[in-house]
């Protein structure tokens, strides 16, 4: 290497060689810091508390200090840190999260690789990442799930008919992961984590329910168009009644700019408690929700009571666990930033006029937006006291 070449001859060096040195050790010095991408075995701060940001991604990463700054993640950040937690096998470079971190002056989000080896038939059980899963766990007080793509259908125990994956190595980590915290009907006989602080926060977005729902038992709907509505191609997929679309397949059928991928559409709360008397919100109000995906929970994981769903009733929208008050989470997605402030314009179908999706969300539903994110931060503030 360049820096290699240099001879440390501290009696003869020369200025022209001193610049080499010290511009050597600066990059060494950053290598070290984005490579040491090991938060919870560093001399971490215990003054403060922390909540995991699991597959940390950049994009990840400014969603959540978009939420913070925003005041709907409304917590203390003098007294609350985030971690984001990977794990090795993973395509994504998070590297590219460390120098974004790093770049940006964030000292309140660090980064946490799990590093052992992991394979599918190690899911369910005590495995090499066991021990970083409960050193994580004891150091923080909640953990945060994001959307993402298919989890490998195996992984619940059927074929894959409809299923699109080509990162496994997540999709292992994270059930693997919520296994441990919440444990599951595919072993009986483990202990969770969330045994010892049954009050942990464990919540999640879209990719993030579907994964909660398979850790615990449960099985997914691998393509909601053909197993739900017999649907097979786009041109079909379209005339399935508006309110009780998911994901938009206009940009797939017609030519043209401006079309949305996602859909914008109400859901129904069901008589659980959670919508009503944990979120504040009227029982009888159908907000407007963000979605874009096309899998949804099919068999609810037996731990699991539904709290919402779409309109027609066939797509699950919301679960929360029977027995652990703070483990809950959504099909939809609410931490979206363009929901919040007027972004592009967009459209969904050829006869719409281009809008903001801000734009396109009623009063009432934001406000429900803004409840949801309430009810999250509160949580977190009431555990870090």
């Amino acid at each position: 290497m360049y820096c290699n070449a240099i001879r440390f001859n501290f009696t003869k060096i020369n200025a022209r060689n001193m610049k080499k040195v010290f511009f050597c050790l600066a990059i060494f010095s950053l290598v070290i810091q984005l490579s040491a991408q090991d938060f919870f075995r560093e001399g971490f701060s215990r003054e403060k508390d922390y909540v995991i940001l699991v597959n940390p991604t950049v994009w990840n990463i400014e969603v959540v200090n978009f939420l913070v700054n925003k005041g709907l993640l409304d917590i203390d950040t003098d007294r609350i840190g985030f971690v984001g937690v990977y794990h090795s096998s993973q395509k994504y470079d998070f590297s590219r999260s460390a120098k974004y971190i790093d770049s940006a002056g964030m000292k309140e989000y660090h980064l946490h690789e799990v590093k052992g080896p992991l394979t599918e038939d190690l899911i369910y059980r005590n495995n090499p990442c066991s021990d970083d899963f409960r050193l994580i766990f004891e150091n923080s007080l909640g953990v945060i799930f994001f959307g993402g793509e298919d989890i490998p259908p195996s992984v619940y125990g059927e074929e894959n008919w409809y299923s699109e994956t080509d990162d496994p190595g997540r999709h292992f980590f994270e059930v693997t992961f919520l296994f441990h915290l919440m444990g599951g009907t595919r072993n009986t006989t483990f202990t969770p984590l969330l045994a010892e602080k049954p009050d942990y926060l464990v919540t999640g977005f879209c990719l993030g329910m579907q994964t909660m729902n398979v850790a615990a038992g449960g099985t997914l709907f691998q393509d909601i168009p053909a197993q739900i509505y017999d649907s097979y191609r786009p041109e079909t997929h379209v005339l399935i009644d508006r309110p009780n679309q998911h994901r938009n397949n206009w940009q797939r059928v017609k030519e043209g700019p401006g079309y949305m991928s996602s859909s914008i559409h109400p859901i129904r709360f069901t008589d659980h408690e959670f919508f009503g008397k944990t979120v504040r919100v009227s029982k009888m109000m159908q907000p407007l929700v963000y979605s874009s995906h096309h899998q949804s929970v099919r068999n609810v994981a037996l731990c699991f009571d539904v709290t919402a769903r779409s309109m027609d009733g066939k797509v699950v929208e919301g679960i929360a666990h029977v027995r652990y008050p703070n483990v809950f989470s959504v099909q939809f997605h609410p931490e979206v930033s363009a929901l919040y402030e007027d972004r592009a314009k967009v459209k969904f179908a050829p006869e719409d006029e281009p809008a903001t999706l801000h734009s396109m969300m009623d009063k009432k539903s934001l406000k429900f937006h803004r409840k949801y994110w309430g009810h999250i931060s509160d949580v977190i503030m009431e555990l870090a006291r």
